[in-house]
């Protein structure tokens, strides 16, 4: 492809996506197609010439594009929101165009130094306290990993990483049931293993982590002979919502020493605005925290922010530095590939920098004041129908119902096909969680373009397809 090419193909590769996003309302939500219909329509060889770009864009668009979900989509009311907002898009074209390598201050210095400038932007977007610094990881998972690490490393007196963990005591680390799967796959990636992941019961509404029990596993564990590394709370869990009590968590960590990490991953965009920051009282407590622009506030994916206290413990867990990556003859520079597991990393600070500036705290406060307002209504008008239940109540834009069976039909087996015929329908797309066993049907509100209309088309496709049902 030569540079007229590449201008032309440029130009219309950003014209379909404009014209995708006009069109997203008229496209059925969820991919309509069968279990390896899309993998049949591609050769089964790389091909051995060059092919013109007019049939490889034809193909996109006759053989790719009829298998997408379509996560922009305003009815896209499934998981929590992977949000990509126009100006983000842009300033992504922008970070794609260029293809820099960020590891390094010297491999980008505006990279490096814009990423800082961003991290202390929300930082103070959502109150926290002078003394958090921060990174940008690729995800949640990633900063989750991160964490762990860091809390491991600590337990161990920074020795784990040169010697290993068959000589340690057996590290143990605090959750509650509530917590995203990552933290699973970090204890396992971790070396700390699934058996050392002690989860605490939950109490409440909120299903908050009951932290006298948390006090009382560490006792015992150090009794046993364990080593109690770290607790990782979450704000706003994944399945419904469960919401830790920071404040009481944090007093028990301070207490005993240990290493405090809290997923805000959904929910920590929410505390941009004030009246929302009860969610999190206690948060000043933490060590670190994170929480995904990508995913409520319209940054791109992949735009992950992790807080952290003490960076230094981090970066000491981390680091490692072979001649070809120092730079020499620079003071006071940051290498924020130090801070991450991964030595690569693209340029994710310009997204934010664009979203902030193009929306303003005030702009993105108002669509999630919106989101968490159409939810509650939402909610209302599914309890007050007949037949339907709440499971659990909003926090923030995001709620469980169900809808009860016939008299002797089985609830499980009946929502199952409700959520299907739902999805089916193509209007709208919802996904499934269990509370207290038994399965229930979440929404959320969370997609950048969504309208109170679209939360009202919810209510009519929730309705019209339990009408189908026996």
């Amino acid at each position: 492809m030569d540079s007229r090419e590449f201008r032309e193909w440029s130009r219309r590769a950003a014209e379909w996506g404009a014209d995708y996003r006009e069109t997203l309302r008229e496209r059925p939500v969820r991919a309509q197609s069968s279990p390896g219909e899309i993998a049949a329509s591609i050769g089964i060889a790389p091909p051995e010439q060059a092919e013109p770009m007019e049939r490889i864009f034809a193909d996109f668009e006759e053989k790719i594009l009829p298998g997408m979900t379509h996560w922009q989509h305003p009815r896209f009311f499934a998981y929590f929101p992977a949000n990509a907002a126009p100006v983000s898009v842009v300033a992504e074209y922008l970070v794609t165009a260029m293809a820099a390598q960020c590891m390094l201050w010297q491999t980008s210095p505006a990279a490096t130094e814009l990423e800082t400038v961003m991290i202390d932007w929300l930082r103070q977007a959502l109150a926290l306290p002078s003394g958090f610094s921060g990174v940008i990881q690729d995800s949640a998972s990633s900063a989750t990993l991160a964490a762990v690490l860091t809390m491991r490393e600590r337990a161990l007196s920074w020795q784990g990483n040169a010697k290993g963990l068959a000589a340690a005591k057996p590290i143990r680390v605090y959750a509650s049931n509530q917590v995203h799967t990552s933290i699973d796959r970090a204890i396992w990636v971790s070396g700390i293993g699934e058996a050392n992941l002690v989860r605490i019961p939950t109490k409440g509404s909120r299903r908050s982590m009951d932290s006298a029990m948390l006090e009382a596993a560490i006792i015992a564990d150090r009794g046993a002979g364990l080593l109690p590394a770290g607790v990782v709370a979450c704000i706003g869990g994944t399945s419904i919502g469960a919401t830790d009590d920071l404040a009481s968590i944090a007093d028990v960590v301070r207490r005993h020493g240990l290493y405090l990490h809290v997923d805000a991953a959904w929910a920590g965009a929410a505390m941009i605005c004030p009246e929302f920051r009860h969610f999190w009282q206690g948060i000043e407590g933490a060590d670190s925290i994170v929480f995904n622009p990508h995913k409520w506030l319209g940054a791109q994916f992949d735009c992950s922010m992790q807080f952290i206290r003490d960076p230094d413990s981090l970066v000491k867990t981390l680091a490692i530095q072979p001649e070809y990556l120092k730079t020499h003859g620079k003071d006071g520079i940051v290498n924020y590939s130090e801070w991450s597991v991964p030595l690569g990393r693209r340029f994710r600070a310009l997204k934010l920098w664009f979203l902030l500036r193009a929306h303003g705290l005030e702009g993105l406060r108002a669509m999630i004041r919106d989101h968490v307002r159409w939810s509650e209504t939402l909610a209302q008008r599914i309890r007050d129908t007949p037949g339907f239940e709440i499971v659990s109540e909003p926090v923030l834009s995001l709620f469980s119902f169900r809808h009860v069976p016939p008299p002797g039909g089985d609830p499980d087996s009946h929502n199952q096909r409700l959520l299907e015929r739902i999805n089916d329908d193509g209007h709208i797309y919802l996904t499934q969680t269990r509370v207290d066993g038994h399965l229930a049907i979440r929404f959320q509100v969370g997609q950048f373009n969504s309208t109170e209309a679209d939360v009202d088309e919810a209510y009519d496709a929730i309705v019209r397809a339990a009408a189908t049902l026996d």
